[in-house]
C-alpha cells in the first residue's frame, strides 16, 4: 500500500464526480489517499490563486507521500515557475516521493529538472485517468509498478503504416536502433515551447525527447515543432518519441494536410530519428515515464523497448 497525496497545482477541478471516483478507485487499489486542503479550491480558472497553489505544492513536497499525484492539468504552472520551492521539491524526490502528472505539469517537471536534476514521472492525473468510468488496465498496471518500486521500462509497437527509416543494424542483436544512456525528457509540446528561451527549459544534449499534445490542429503542431527545430533542440537529441496528438479536427481547407504530413516533414528536416506510437498523452492507455532519467532504447522491427531500471 502506498501513501498518495492529491493536490491541484494548475486548473480548478470542475468535475467533482470524477475527482471523487478517482480517490475511491485509488483506495480500492489498496492505497492510502491524502487529499490536500486546497485540492478543490477555485479562483477564476485556477485551483486557487497563485499563493494557494504554491502552498499546495509545498505541502505535497512536505507530505512524505510515496506518490504526489496532480488532480488535473490545464494551465497555471508556468506563471509561478520563478516561485516554486525547488530545493524542497528536490529534497522530497531524494527522500522517495514520486511526483506524477502530465499536460501542464510538464512546466514543473521541466523547471525542476533544469534547476536541480531531480527525476519526476510523466503519467496519469487523478480525474482524467483514475476518475474515468472505467480506468485503463495498462495505465493502472504501470502506476502499480511505480508504487511497488518495480517499474524498469516500457515497450510498444511502432505503427505499421509509419515505420521510419533507421540506420543499419547498430548492435550485436541486429537492432535498427540501439541508444544507450539518453536522458528521457519532454512532455506536452505546447508547454515545452512556452519555456524556450527561459531558465526553465532543460539544456539536454543527446537526450530522448518525448512529446504529446491535445486539441491542437496539425499545423499548430508543426509550428511548435518548427520552433524546437529552429532553436536547435531537436537536432541535439538522439531520438524524438511522439506520443498521442488527439482531439483535433481537420477542415476542408487542409486539402490532405494531416498529422502524418507533419511527421514526414519533420523527418525531412532532421537526422534525429523520429518514432511514433509511444503510448502516452491525453489518452486512457498511457505508460509512466521517468523525466530526467537515463534510458536505453532498443528498436527491432516494429518493437520498441525502453529501459531505465
Amino acid at each position: 500500500m502506498s501513501h498518495i497525496y492529491i493536490y491541484s497545482p494548475s486548473s480548478a477541478v470542475r468535475d467533482k464526480a470524477a475527482f471523487r471516483r478517482g480517490v475511491k478507485r485509488l483506495q480500492q487499489l489498496g492505497h492510502e489517499v491524502e487529499v490536500d486542503e486546497a485540492a478543490l479550491a477555485s479562483h477564476m480558472r485556477f485551483a486557487g490563486d497563485d499563493a494557494t497553489r504554491l502552498a499546495a505544492i509545498g505541502r505535497a513536497a512536505a507530505s512524505g507521500a510515496d506518490i504526489a499525484l496532480i488532480s488535473r492539468g490545464g494551465y497555471g504552472l508556468t506563471r509561478i515557475l520563478p516561485e516554486l520551492p525547488y530545493k524542497q521539491l528536490a529534497k522530497a524526490v531524494e527522500k522517495g516521493t514520486h511526483f506524477v502528472g502530465l499536460s501542464d505539469f510538464t512546466a514543473l517537471q521541466s523547471a525542476l529538472l533544469a534547476k536541480t536534476g531531480a527525476v519526476t514521472w510523466a503519467g496519469p492525473a487523478l480525474g482524467e485517468d483514475f476518475g474515468a468510468e472505467a480506468p485503463d488496465d495498462i495505465m493502472e498496471a504501470c502506476f502499480d509498478d511505480l508504487a511497488g518500486g518495480m517499474g524498469e521500462g516500457t515497450g510498444w509497437s511502432l505503427p505499421k503504416k509509419d515505420l521510419p527509416t533507421l540506420p543499419e543494424a547498430s548492435s550485436a542483436e541486429g537492432a535498427q536502433l540501439h541508444l544507450r544512456s539518453a536522458t528521457l525528457w519532454g512532455g506536452n509540446l505546447s508547454v515545452l515551447c512556452s519555456l524556450v528561451g527561459t531558465p526553465w527549459l532543460p539544456a539536454i544534449k543527446g537526450g530522448a525527447l518525448f512529446l504529446e499534445d491535445v486539441n491542437e490542429h496539425p499545423y499548430r503542431i508543426e509550428r511548435q515543432l518548427t520552433q524546437l527545430l529552429h532553436a536547435g533542440i531537436i537536432d541535439r537529441q538522439k531520438v524524438v518519441l511522439l506520443g498521442s496528438f488527439n482531439r483535433f479536427k481537420t477542415v476542408p481547407h487542409d486539402r490532405g494536410y494531416k498529422l502524418q504530413t507533419v511527421i514526414d516533414w519533420l523527418r525531412s528536416r532532421t537526422r534525429t530519428p523520429v518514432l511514433t506510437g509511444l503510448p502516452f498523452g491525453h489518452v486512457p492507455t498511457k505508460v509512466l515515464l521517468p523525466v530526467g532519467q537515463k534510458v536505453e532504447l532498443l528498436v527491432q522491427g516494429r518493437d520498441a523497448l525502453m529501459f531505465w531500471g
